[in-house]
């Protein structure tokens, strides 16, 4: 059996809570870790994955992600919550390029909030810059657990700020614009919602995706989403170990 390495690097005397929105991310996982449990279970309901981690699937986007982590955190029962998934590589601003390349795994280092704020005619304003802030940290970058960053660090490939956003860039223009906003390498839709709940709750947090496609105009994205899955179940297997 493989060692559960992000918990027995913790040193949790508590099971880590593992939150994924869509079924397909779940039932990679669940395959990836060889649990016996059912590959569309209902949301917000904890299953049990390995000896150290329970599962709970959220559903899409933040309102989804955040309700999930409300619902199903138990301070008595979990040490820490773990987002994973997949997710769109952004473009570097350098050089135009995509960051992580598809099937990497992208590791947070912060989980920032793309587009909770006003858009101007002298452009983009978050809400700090507007005097309601997300919350006790600057801007709309929620920051991670710096242990939990640091174990998972190992098993990545790039490290960077993970956007977090409602409408997915599906155009050049969007893609850059993120990028602007957040300084993002990549972007999924409930990353930010799930830092912020545990910010709330007090319980240190971490994001893990795994590159599936690139962002950008529509037509010319490019996807994997089978190599994608493959990679999401075997890095999840590595963090927490294999069902028993």
């Amino acid at each position: 059996m493989s060692t559960p390495a992000l918990h027995s690097s913790l040193s949790l005397d508590k099971m880590l809570l593992i939150v994924v929105a869509a079924p397909n991310e779940f039932r990679a996982i669940v395959e990836g870790v060889g649990a016996p449990i059912a590959h569309s279970p209902p949301c917000w309901t904890r299953q049990r994955l390995t000896s150290v981690a329970e599962v709970v699937l959220s559903g899409v986007g933040k309102a989804n992600a955040a309700g999930a982590v409300a619902r199903c955190f138990d301070a008595e029962r979990h040490g820490a919550i773990l987002n994973v998934g997949i997710a769109g590589s952004l473009p570097s601003m350098a050089g135009g390029a995509w960051s992580p390349q598809i099937g990497q795994v992208v590791a947070a280092e912060g989980c920032a909030f793309a587009d909770e704020g006003v858009e101007t005619p002298e452009g983009y304003a978050d809400m700090a810059s507007l005097g309601f802030p997300l919350g006790s940290f600057p801007g709309s970058r929620v920051p991670v657990d710096p242990g939990v960053l640091e174990v998972v660090r190992r098993f990545a490939d790039v490290v960077g700020t993970i956007a977090t956003v409602s409408t997915c860039s599906g155009t050049d223009a969007r893609a850059v614009e993120v990028v602007k906003r957040t300084g993002g390498v990549a972007e999924g839709m409930e990353g930010a919602a799930v830092a912020l709940a545990a910010h709330r709750l007090g319980v240190a947090m971490g994001e893990v995706r795994v590159i599936s496609n690139t962002t950008g105009d529509r037509g010319r994205q490019q996807w994997d989403l089978r190599r994608a899955f493959a990679r999401l179940g075997e890095v999840t297997r590595r963090l927490v170990g294999r069902a028993v």
